[in-house]
């Protein structure tokens, strides 16, 4: 061969080498191709598998949970509806209870308002009787006239008389006849008027009897009797030389800060305190008091102490007048009057906390208000003010009457509670109700057994008055004062006073009693005409 051959045949061969790798590389490219093709197709097929599987695992998940929500669901529609049952059944009882207590207060209502009617057509039975009474007394003073009439024919023709058989004049002897018959019109006239008063007060005490009792059962105050000295009890006997100090001044400047006298006597462990003005001493008792638990006692510090103590009473006179508003239930009272009126917590009148007697007159004159149609918010507030002046009367120069109106005016006071307060004492005639109402219930509160204590001189006294008025009257032989002074008794002598002059005396003793003597409530006066009548046998 040659070599031209040999290289055509070299090519051919280096030719169908390469043609053979690249079948062989495209062979192998298609092995792979299509091996990674299964591979995926495989994987695919695996992955559709599970996800199919998931997509089952939660729809079955899915449905379990929508038939636990529907469980729990119809659990609480169950619980729902069970809990609206129990509400609807108590909307229905309490329902019920309402239509029965609505139907309860229209029935009170309908008695209220048939006693009323009750009461009305009593009242116009009363106003017929009592027009039917003025009727007789009046025919009666029309019979008194023609009496009168007569008694004048019959002086006429008695003097005529007189003129004949005796030395007297006719002027003579219209005096002996007038001297006659006038004490028999006088007994005469205080028994019809004493008949038509009793007839009166049968119809009126039985009303006020009534509304009075409502009033003091509806009231129960407390009241204690404080006296002009304070005591404070010390820790040891030692502390006495204490509060002396070095040649007494430590006393001295207690005495000197408060205003109080400070008794140290061979009393065990205490130490008097002594004075009038009730809100110096209950200083003087707290600064003491804080000197003693404190330990340092001198001169600066008594001065400190004090002037805390001064504090801490005027904070609980502020408190004190506030709870007194809140307990009479009376607003936008003046801060000044507040204070004032806490003052009185100190004041005593005959033993008798002030404060608390004008919360209880405040009390009884609003339910009295109440009671008898009149304005109750009046009363109740002239009620608490109506001793306001007592507060201040030691400082301030007239009666606790007049300081008390200066302050409700100054302040501005209604004229209608300064009125109150004026006329309680009867230092100006009462013109409304209220003043009256609060003059009953001060009379009421003073009155009540326990509210006040007086000492033994004074009692006695007012016993001795009693029975010296009596005494005074023509015709009485003996007068005691019993049951302290609330009832007087009077025995006269039966030959010089007779049963109906008897029942004139009682009448006059009871008006100077009013004339003469102050004092809380009624007196009771009993004539008591006694005839004996003896004989001996022989």
């Amino acid at each position: 061969m040659n070599i031209t051959n040999v290289s055509l045949l070299c090519s051919v061969s280096i030719t169908l080498t390469i043609v053979l790798s690249i079948i062989m590389l495209a062979v192998g490219v298609v092995a792979g191709v299509g091996t990674y093709a299964t591979v995926v197709y495989k994987k695919a097929k695996s992955g559709k598998v599970k996800a199919d599987k998931i997509v089952e695992d939660a729809y079955t998940q899915a449905e379990q949970i929508k038939k636990e929500a529907e469980k729990i669901k119809n659990e609480q529609m169950a619980q729902t509806n069970n809990e609206i049952s129990i509400l609807k059944q108590t909307f229905e009882q309490e329902n019920k209870e309402r239509r029965e207590e609505t139907k309860r207060s229209e029935e009170r209502l309908y008695a209220r308002e048939e006693l009323l009617n009750k009461r009305e057509a009593s009242l116009e039975k009363k106003t017929e009787e009592l027009e039917a009474s003025k009727q007789r007394v009046q025919n009666q003073i029309l019979a008194l006239e023609s009496k009168e009439n007569a008694l004048d024919e019959m002086q006429e023709s008695i003097a005529k008389e007189l003129e004949k058989v005796s030395n007297m004049t006719k002027e003579e002897a219209r005096q002996v006849i007038i001297d006659r018959y006038a004490e028999e019109a006088k007994v005469e006239a205080v028994k019809i008027a004493k008949d038509i008063e009793d007839r009166a007060k049968d119809e009126a005490e039985k009303k006020a009897k009534n509304i009075i009792t409502l009033a003091i059962q509806k009231c129960a105050v407390d009241n204690t009797s404080e006296v002009t000295t304070s005591v404070v009890t010390l820790p040891s006997e030692e502390m006495k030389g204490r509060i002396i100090g070095r040649e007494g001044r430590n006393i001295r400047a207690l005495e000197a800060a408060t205003g109080v006298d400070f008794i140290v006597d061979d009393t065990p462990e205490a130490i008097t305190l002594s004075g009038f003005d009730p809100v110096r001493r209950e200083v003087a008792r707290i600064a003491l008091e804080k000197l003693i638990l404190d330990g340092r006692i001198h001169p600066t510090r008594i001065e400190e102490l004090v002037q805390k103590a001064q504090k801490d009473v005027e904070e609980s006179i502020k408190e004190a007048g506030e709870n007194a508003c809140f307990d009479a239930d009376i607003h936008n009272i003046h801060p000044e009057i507040v204070k004032v009126l806490g003052r009185l917590k100190y004041r005593t009148s005959y033993g008798q906390n002030v404060l608390n007697h004008s919360l209880e007159v405040s009390y009884i004159a609003g339910m009295l208000a109440a009671e008898i149609g009149a304005n109750e918010k009046v009363a109740r507030r002239a009620g608490l003010l109506h001793d306001l002046g007592k507060a201040v009367d030691h400082e301030v120069e007239g009666t606790h009457v007049s300081i008390g109106v200066e302050l409700a005016r100054k302040y501005k006071e209604s004229e209608a509670v300064i009125h109150c307060i004026e006329a309680h004492h009867n230092d100006v005639e009462p013109k409304t109700l209220e003043a009256v109402i609060v003059q009953a219930a001060d009379a009421i509160s003073s009155a009540r057994p326990g509210a006040r204590r007086e000492s033994i001189e004074n009692y006695i006294k007012r016993l001795q008055d009693l029975e010296n008025i009596a005494n005074s009257f023509k015709g009485v032989d003996k007068t005691y004062a019993i049951q302290a002074g609330r009832e007087i008794r009077v025995m006269v002598k039966p030959e010089q006073i007779s049963d109906d002059e008897a029942q004139v005396l009682a009448h006059d003793i009871a008006k100077e009693i009013e004339a003469k003597l102050e004092y809380p409530g009624h007196i009771k006066v009993n004539v008591i005409r006694e005839s004996r009548f003896t004989d001996t046998a022989k």
